[in-house]
């Protein structure tokens, strides 16, 4: 079996044309004939809204190849479409064009755990864990750490449609934090609870990316993608505008900041 520094700089995961389109229904704002003094013209023209189906392309034809080993940061603006990135690379959004291409398990952390409102907390994890390709076994070994992770307590014999959203996030990260994948996926976006929560998750996400081939990174701190990363995606309205070397990247993208 090949060592895990063998395998660097092979390609584990190929984005090829990448494309994602958001279709959405209403939305658009007219105005109205302003003799017509209703509520709604009152209100302001701006809030009138009317119907229809518009289409948006939030990712438009991304390609790039990610090696083992690597710690890819994606940057950008908001609405740059990281995160849609993120999620189309993991498998949970439909591409509108384009291919991805992996060659292990990939985990985006705190979404892919597929939990059900009708089980009980603890139900819940066996479900997810089992969901990533778990063993019983293994879900038993790490049933304990996940239950204490979560911080939930007696709450985890209760369904989860009494959690709060918070409960059920926490409870979401603490098992999909559970699993080792191949490439793993984080979106600081996803991070919720408390102060002291949002620390644990941090820590957290350290250690599973110790095990991890391959990590992405989505996030607005430009010191947490300097230390974090070795290679950085900057993007922008869709667009791959620069690719390489984080500090290169990052000082490139500072530099659109001023």
């Amino acid at each position: 079996m090949a060592s895990t520094d063998d395998l660097n700089g092979t390609p584990v995961l190929i984005a090829d044309g990448v494309k994602v389109t958001y279709h959405i229904t209403g939305g658009r704002r007219t105005t109205k004939d302003p003799n017509k003094r209703s509520l709604k013209t009152l209100l302001g023209p701006s809030l009138i809204p009317t119907s229809g189906r518009r289409t948006l392309v939030a990712v438009k034809g991304v390609s790039f190849v990610a090696n083992h080993g690597e710690r890819i940061g994606i940057i950008g603006h908001n609405g740059a479409g990281k995160s849609t990135l993120l999620r189309a690379l993991a498998g949970l959004l439909p591409l509108s064009g384009g291919a991805v291409y992996t060659g292990g398990t990939t985990s985006l952390l705190g979404v892919n755990a597929a939990l059900s409102s009708s089980l009980t907390g603890a139900q819940n994890i066996e479900l997810g864990c089992l969901a990533m390709g778990m063993t019983p076994q293994q879900v038993k070994e790490k049933y304990d750490d996940i239950v204490e992770f979560s911080g939930l307590g007696d709450a985890i014999d209760l369904p989860m449609r009494a959690y709060s959203s918070g409960m059920a996030a926490r409870l979401r990260f603490a098992v999909s934090t559970a699993a080792t994948s191949d490439i793993l996926m984080i979106d600081e976006a996803l991070a919720t609870g408390d102060a002291k929560f949002r620390a644990k998750s941090m820590k957290k996400m350290e250690e599973v990316r110790e095990h991890a081939g391959t990590v992405f990174l989505v996030s607005h701190n430009a010191q947490t993608i300097t230390s974090f990363c070795n290679r950085a995606i900057w993007m922008e309205q869709g667009l791959v505008v620069a690719d390489g070397p984080v500090e290169e990247i990052m000082e490139r993208y500072k530099e659109s900041l001023k």
